[in-house]
C-alpha cells in the first residue's frame, strides 16, 4: 500500500477519524491493514501494518492495552485505530499519553463506519494512485523514446533526461570527476564511497535517498549516473524508467554524438568547431567564441589529428572511443589540453603545435595504437596537419589531414602514423603523368640499372635508407645491419655509377625524387 499515515487519514472514510495521539509518528509507512480478532495478534503483526480494533480484548485490562501498544511499537506497526461505541466509549487518557510518548499514531475510528469500509477506501485510494503512477512512467517512457528517436536535439540529452524522468541528475565519469551535475549536492557529497562498484545501487545523499547506475558498453564503465532525491517507495515501480534513462545516456555517450565527459566549456566548442569545419560558421567568428569560452588553442600555433579505423558503425564509433581515451590519459598528451571530436571522417583532435617536435608528435600516437590491442584488422590509421598560426588555417589544416588521410589509404603509407609534411611533395607532384616520371627514373639511374638485378636491388635499398637518413652513413649502417666502412663503400660505388656528388643538395634532391615517382609508379 505504501501511504503514510497522514496520508491515509486524508481518505474518506478514513478522513472522519482523529488522531488523538502520536501526530510526530503520522509519517510512518502505511503497508497493509489487519483487524485485531486473536488475544496473541501483535505477535503476527508485521512492520508498517496498521492495526484495527474493538478494544475488545484489551477492553477490561489497561496493562493488556499499554502492552499491546508497546509491542506494537516494538515491531514497527504503523499505527493503532480503536473503534469507540461498542466497548469503549472513549480512549484511557493513560493510553493516550504512552501514544504520545512512543510518537506511536494512536487513532480514534467513527463508529458508523465498518472496518470493511475503512479497508475498501484506502485499496480504492491506493488502487487510483498506483493506476495514475504507471500511467506517469508510461507517459515518461513514451517521452524517453521519442527523445532517442529525434535524429537533432534542441536542447542537451542530460536536460531533456532529468526532466522527462522528474529527478535531478549528476554524472560522474571514470576519474571520479562530475560533468554533469543539476542536484544541487557538492560534488564531494555525491561522490562519498568512490570508486563504486560496477552495479545498481541505492545512496544517501544528506537527508535524501539516490538511486546510482553505471554507464556500460561493452562490458567496460565509462560512467555513472546519479538519480538524486528519489521516493525510496517508489524505487521498485520506478526502477525500471531510471535504467531506461541510463541506457540512452550511455548509448549517446558511446555513438559519439555529443561528448558529456568533457568540460561543458570544451564541450560547446566541439559543437562549434564541428559547425566551422562544416562551413557553417567562420574560422574568426569561432575564434571569437572560443576566447569567450577560455579555450586557448587557437589563440597560439596548432594542429589537427585525424584518426581512422577500417571498421563502420557502433564498432568504428567503440574503437575510436577507445584511441581518444588513450590520447587523453597518455602521461606526455595529457598535459597537451587537447580537445576531441567525433566527425565523420573519424576522431578530430585539436592539438598545440608545440612543444613536440613533428617526428615526437608522431611517435606518441603510435605509443597509443601499440598501447591498445586491436582486433579483426581494425588497426587506425591517423594523419597530422601541419602547425597553423593562426585561426585562418583552420580549414586548411583540416583539408591537409583529409588529403592525407586520403592518400594514404590509397597508396598505403610510411607508418600508421603520418605527417602531412612526409605525404606533401606527393600530393604536389601527383599529376605529373606516368610517362614522364618512368623517363626521369630510368634516366637517373642509368648507370645501375644496367647491372646483375641482385645487385641492382641491394644497391637501390642501401641508397634508399642512405636518403631516408639524410646522408647519415652511421644510420644507414646500422639500419642495414652491416658495417660503416661497407656502407661508406656502396655510397661511393654509387656515386659513380649514378655521376652524382652526396655532397649537393640538387643531386640529393633528383635522387629523392626518383624513389617518389617510382613508389607512386609502384602504387600505380
Amino acid at each position: 500500500m505504501h501511504l503514510t499515515v497522514e496520508e491515509a487519514l486524508s481518505i474518506y472514510p478514513l478522513s472522519e477519524a482523529k488522531l488523538i495521539a502520536g501526530s510526530k509518528g503520522k509519517h510512518r509507512i502505511v503497508k497493509s491493514i489487519n483487524v485485531m480478532d486473536a488475544p496473541d495478534i501483535s505477535d503476527w503483526i508485521k512492520e508498517g501494518e496498521m492495526l484495527l480494533t474493538t478494544a475488545y480484548l484489551i477492553k477490561d485490562s489497561l496493562e493488556d492495552a499499554s502492552a499491546l501498544l508497546h509491542t506494537l511499537n516494538r515491531r514497527g506497526s504503523a499505527g493503532l485505530g480503536i473503534k469507540l461505541g461498542r466497548f469503549w466509549e472513549t480512549v484511557p487518557e493513560t493510553l493516550i499519553a504512552e501514544a504520545e510518548t512512543l510518537n506511536f499514531p494512536l487513532i480514534e475510528l467513527p463508529f458508523q463506519f465498518t472496518f470493511s469500509d475503512q479497508m475498501n477506501g484506502l485499496f480504492r485510494a491506493k488502487l487510483s494512485r498506483s493506476t495514475t503512477m504507471l500511467q506517469s512512467i508510461m507517459e515518461k517512457q513514451r517521452k524517453l523514446m521519442r527523445l532517442a528517436l529525434r535524429s537533432g536535439r534542441s536542447r542537451p540529452l542530460l536536460e531533456s533526461v532529468s526532466e522527462i524522468i522528474g529527478y535531478k541528475l549528476a554524472v560522474i565519469n571514470a576519474r571520479g570527476a562530475a560533468v554533469f551535475n543539476n542536484s544541487g549536492h557538492s560534488e564531494a557529497e555525491l561522490l562519498e564511497g568512490w570508486p563504486w562498484q560496477h552495479r545498481n545501487q541505492r545512496f544517501r545523499t544528506g537527508q535524501g535517498t539516490g538511486y546510482r547506475i553505471p554507464l556500460l558498453h561493452g562490458g567496460k564503465c565509462s560512467g555513472y549516473l546519479l538519480y538524486c532525491a528519489v521516493d525510496s517507495l517508489l524505487l521498485p515501480v520506478e526502477e525500471s524508467l531510471f535504467i531506461q534513462g541510463a541506457e540512452l545516456v550511455s548509448y549517446h555517450i558511446h555513438a559519439g554524438f555529443e561528448d558529456y565527459f568533457e568540460q561543458a566549456g570544451h564541450r560547446e566548442f566541439s559543437a562549434l568547431l564541428r559547425r566551422c569545419l562544416n562551413d557553417g560558421m567562420s574560422s574568426n567568428e569561432l575564434s571569437q567564441a572560443a576566447r569567450k569560452l577560455e579555450v586557448t588553442l587557437l589563440q597560439a600555433p596548432f594542429q589537427l589529428l585525424l584518426t581512422d579505423v577500417a571498421a563502420a558503425g557502433e564498432t568504428r564509433q567503440g574503437e575510436l572511443l577507445r584511441l581518444k581515451e588513450e590520447y587523453i590519459e597518455h602521461p606526455e598528451l595529457h598535459g597537451l589540453g587537447a580537445i576531441h571530436l567525433m566527425m565523420d571522417e573519424g576522431l578530430l583532435s585539436l592539438y598545440p603545435g608545440s612543444p613536440h617536435t613533428p617526428e615526437r608528435f608522431r611517435e606518441l600516437i603510435t605509443e597509443c595504437f601499440h598501447k591498445l590491442n586491436f582486433d579483426k584488422g581494425y588497426y587506425p590509421r591517423a594523419a597530422i596537419s601541419g602547425v597553423k598560426a593562426k585561426p585562418e588555417g583552420l580549414k586548411e589544416a583540416f583539408a591537409e589531414i583529409k588529403e592525407c588521410m586520403g592518400m594514404a589509404q590509397h597508396w598505403g603509407s610510411p607508418g600508421n602514423v603520418v605527417h602531412y609534411r612526409q605525404l606533401e611533395l606527393s600530393l604536389l607532384l601527383n599529376r605529373i603523368p606516368s610517362e614522364t616520371m618512368e623517363r626521369y627514373c630510368n634516366g637517373s639511374l642509368r648507370g645501375l640499372l644496367s647491372r646483375e638485378p641482385e645487385y641492382v636491388k641491394e644497391m637501390l635499398h642501401t641508397l634508399e635508407v642512405y636518403l631516408d637518413n639524410d646522408g647519415h652513413v652511421n644510420e644507414t649502417a646500422k639500419k642495414l645491419f652491416i658495417h660503416r666502412n661497407t656502407a661508406t663503400y656502396r655510397i661511393e660505388k654509387l656515386s659513380e655509377l649514378l655521376d652524382v656528388d652526396f655532397r649537393k643538395i640538387d643531386d640529393l634532391m633528383r635522387l629523392k625524387l626518383v624513389f617518389l615517382f617510382r613508389k607512386m609508379l609502384e602504387r600505380e
